[in-house]
């Protein structure tokens, strides 16, 4: 969702590299860049202002490059560095927020939260996320209270959400909201909850009789939480919301729905800086639990298209059984692995969330990957339907379609796909099974040598980058040089010289390979010299 504004940045960046200095001329091209950028992915107009004023009056003068140390090494650091780093730590700036996401109580009295929002903002649904996240990541027993009776079939959608979640859900159909919240807190108590989530009602627009009900509401249950929650997709409108509830209400913060989907992101950036509401959790999809809290240097990184580590590593941890990715990872390396791990790493992909938004978590995604990219979620899809019709003997040995062909069209049939599909599946992964094998098996003896293994396993990569056609895929030649990178550091090859040096050291063992052979062939004519001296 973030490609507007990743675009723009990288423009920026494109347009002031090989320059010595940031000048007044050779910044406001750079500048004009980010501006169209922003507004065209909605962030309001006078935000947009401010944040360029800030970084021009921040990045004029910054001169040559210097050199700074990061771990020990010396790296050079340019103007264009610069820029992007003052570019993200204002965009930090716009978006951050100190302490926990949460006000909790410091009395016997549960913890406060009231939703509220205009209708269609995901309220209810948000209710039920934001419960299921304060049970699974900060432990606490959560109540949720049906407040909305004006919209038809809202109490019954908490309900189910909250027997989907293991989660208590209190109502009082027919009920005035303002008495349901206020009994609610009782029942709270009764049941040892220590949390309780208040869903109230929305209106299709900003209007006196709902503003007068959420404010009932708040005096007679002192929440010391207030979330507003915003759709993402109505751009610039949603500040306009956020800024009406808060003068009312004193937001304490923002919950942002449907960032997951073709939104073009101002409303993040907006928000805070003009009401004084951050952003505090964000829905990232449509399951129960795709909502997380909000981290705005993960957004700031994706934004300048640098990824978010962090962000996809916590991804990983939420369905990754640490134990069974490293015994996979070993039976990959030893081409021991079978379509039935493939569909467990499918499966695994799928709870992760969108392809899309997966991949553009990953560093320097945005640079590496052709322009408007979209990455294919039927073709995953498709994959798990075919695999999913072979039975277990075949996905554990796949050589019987080889011995039987007419298995490829009962999976063909099962699947709704052609036997040509099935066989091209089987193809390609019987490849990378092999490509994989071969990379684990380049270390050999040497692999208990410091670093070894990752240059062979390195090595390998950037034969097949060559050899299999690929040498345009720029992130297959980065993996393969970040991959040398780090077996030179490891100590691998000596003398280090970056993977420039790690690529030739085939080349110069070669030579070392010639040079023994001259110092054995000089060793022979020696020895028949003193033999023929002793005769």
């Amino acid at each position: 969702m973030f490609e507007t504004l990743t675009k723009g940045f990288r423009a920026a960046k494109n347009r002031l590299s090989g320059v010595t200095e940031l000048t007044a001329e050779n910044i406001e091209p750079a500048l004009r860049d980010v501006r169209l950028a922003l507004l065209e992915a909605d962030v309001e107009f006078s935000v947009t202002k401010r944040f360029l004023e800030r970084v021009k009056e921040k990045a004029i003068g910054t001169t040559a490059q210097s050199t700074v140390e990061v771990a020990g090494k010396k790296i050079k650091v340019g103007p264009v560095e610069r820029f992007v780093r003052i570019c993200q730590d204002e965009l930090e700036a716009m978006m951050a927020w100190d302490g926990e996401p949460i006000v909790w109580s410091d009395t016997k009295q549960p913890t406060g939260i009231m939703m509220v929002g205009l209708q269609g903002s995901g309220k209810t649904t948000s209710s039920a996320k934001l419960a299921a996240l304060l049970e699974r990541e900060f432990g606490k027993k959560v109540l949720l209270v049906a407040a909305d009776v004006a919209r038809p079939g809202a109490i019954e959608q908490l309900q189910v959400l909250g027997e989907q979640i293991g989660v208590p859900v209190f109502a009082i159909p027919g009920g005035r909201p303002v008495d349901i919240c206020e009994r609610a807190v009782k029942q709270c108590k009764s049941m040892k909850r220590d949390t309780i989530i208040y869903d109230t009602a929305g209106r299709l627009a900003i209007d006196a009789q709902l503003m007068e009900e959420v404010g009932e509401i708040r005096r007679r249950t002192k929440p010391q939480n207030i979330f507003l929650v915003v759709d993402a997709m109505i751009g610039q409108d949603s500040v306009k919301t956020a800024k009406a509830f808060h003068d009312q209400l004193d937001l304490t913060g923002v919950i942002l729905t449907k960032l997951d989907g073709d939104a073009r992101g101002g409303a993040a950036l907006s928000i805070k800086e003009v009401t004084g509401a951050p952003v505090k959790f964000v829905g990232t999809g449509e399951q129960m639990d795709r909502m997380e809290v909000f981290r705005p240097e993960g957004m700031a990184s994706r934004i300048l298209g640098m990824g978010d580590v962090v962000g996809l590593m916590k991804d990983f941890e939420g369905v990754v059984d640490e134990e069974k990715a490293e015994e996979d990872a070993k039976r990959l390396l030893q081409g021991d692995f079978t379509l039935e791990d493939f569909l467990e790493q499918i499966e695994m992909i799928q709870q992760m969330g969108p392809l899309q938004d997966l991949f553009e978590k990953l560093p320097f995604f945005a640079d590496a990957a052709p322009e408007g990219l979209n990455v294919d979620e039927k073709e995953l899809v498709r994959t798990k339907a075919m695999v999913s019709s072979m039975t277990r003997q075949e996905r554990r040995d796949v050589t019987l379609f080889r011995d039987q062909p007419s298995r490829l069209e009962r999976v063909a049939k099962g699947s709704g796909h052609s036997p040509k599909q099935v066989a091209e599946l089987l193809q390609r992964f019987l490849f990378m099974r092999q490509m994989m094998g071969n990379i684990g098996q380049q270390a050999g003896m040497l692999q208990k040598i410091p670093g070894m293994k990752q240059f062979a396993m390195a090595r390998r990569l950037r034969d097949v980058v060559k050899t299999g056609g690929l040498e345009q895929n720029p992130m297959m030649a980065q993996l393969a040089d970040q991959l040398l990178e780090a077996a030179v550091a490891e100590g691998a090859v000596p003398g280090g010289g970056g993977a420039a040096a790690a690529r030739s050291a085939g080349s110069s063992s070669g030579r070392r390979r010639i040079d023994k052979s001259k110092k054995k062939s000089r060793r022979k004519m020696a020895k028949r010299s003193r033999r023929k001296g002793r005769k």
